[in-house]
């Protein structure tokens, strides 16, 4: 059958434009890191997509190591766009990264200017597509200059084979840096994709948010859930079918601390006040500041697309409610994929 978009999909949802571009985004965004390798069932994958659509979800976040395997989620994308989206292509904001290792030998990780256009080239290959929305360098490379780093970006918006670029996980200095190396080639930064949620604060303690808001450049922040923790799904502790039980490296079992849990249990009486799912008001919180443009999540069935979304019904805090959230959401020290401090 014949897919067909629910006309009310732009309604429900909220746009803010990003950064000091003309572009407006959906304040929540749907990444494909994972569900959508070639390890999962493709029709739940379409069915994700199609929802999300139905959502007003017009973006859809990629990286070349995207999977597992490395790559194949770009192709389950390329498969969706085919089946569901020919006709709907003007209507998507479709990301996708390089930097983290990808193939063998000298050239498939980092920021050289042969890696991001072969990455980019091949990415394209597999999305099936002539250019992507948004194209960024996945992370700093320490030991490739900068100028080399945003000129390939820059390459990459004037050999058509993207419209905007942005930067992952870049600390304030870096990002503060590239944005003004972007700005003089005449290719300004449009975003930045930094990790952020009530357990993972150091975009705020870094000071990230004031060089975005000075450098005029979006944000969409990832693993606002961080990574499942700020969900009903730990309440009663962990599960077995959980990624903190299966020792996904992403979330260790032992980051699910009794003090964790009794954080989250603490938080989900706060939401529970608000007439709110956890996850529905954690979404919520990372996008209380006016400077987040989106907030990034993952899923692993339609339902999950469907109720995350809801958290925009509900989207203010009341200043108490913040000081009450405060008093279990300090930083716990998960993230990963914070800027190291080396590179200021």
């Amino acid at each position: 059958m014949t897919y067909i978009p629910a006309a009310h999909g732009y309604e429900s949802m909220k746009y803010n434009r990003c950064g000091a571009s003309g572009l407006k985004l959906p304040a929540v965004a749907l990444g494909l890191w994972n569900s959508f390798g070639g390890i999962d069932s493709r029709e739940k994958a379409r069915a994700m997509v199609r929802t999300a659509f139905d959502c007003g979800i017009t973006h859809f976040d990629l990286a070349n190591n995207y999977g597992p395997p490395a790559g194949s989620a770009e192709e389950t994308l390329r498969e969706i766009l085919r089946k569901d989206f020919a006709d709907h292509r003007d209507e998507l904001i479709i990301a996708t990264k390089a930097g983290y290792p990808m193939w063998d030998g000298p050239y498939g990780q980092w920021g050289s200017k042969k890696h991001l256009v072969a990455s980019l080239d091949q990415s394209l290959k597999r999305l099936g597509l002539d250019y992507v929305d948004i194209f960024y360098s996945h992370r700093f490379d320490p030991d490739t200059p900068l100028d080399e780093t945003m000129a390939a970006l820059d390459m990459a918006v004037r050999q058509g084979k993207a419209l905007y670029v942005g930067i992952s996980s870049y600390s304030p200095g870096k990002t503060r840096e590239a944005a003004k190396i972007l700005r003089a080639l005449g290719t300004p930064c449009l975003i930045h994709q930094p990790s952020y949620s009530m357990f993972n604060r150091w975009m705020e303690e870094e000071g990230l948010l004031d060089v975005l808001e000075a450098e005029d450049v979006g944000c969409i922040v990832f693993s606002p859930l961080a990574q499942g923790m700020l969900t009903s799904k730990y309440l009663k502790g962990i599960p077995a079918d959980s990624r903190a039980a299966q020792g996904k490296p992403w979330l260790p079992k032992d980051y699910i601390s009794d003090d964790a849990l009794a954080r989250i249990r603490g938080l989900n009486d706060i939401a529970e006040k608000r007439g709110q799912t956890l996850a529905q008001m954690a979404i919520a919180w990372a996008l209380r500041d006016r400077r987040v443009t989106t907030a990034l999540i993952g899923a692993s069935r339609p339902e999950q697309i469907i109720e995350n979304t809801k958290a925009l019904k509900k989207a203010d805090f009341a200043a108490d409610e913040l000081t009450e959230i405060d008093q279990y959401a300090v930083n716990l020290g998960i993230n990963r994929w914070a800027a190291s401090s080396s590179h200021k």
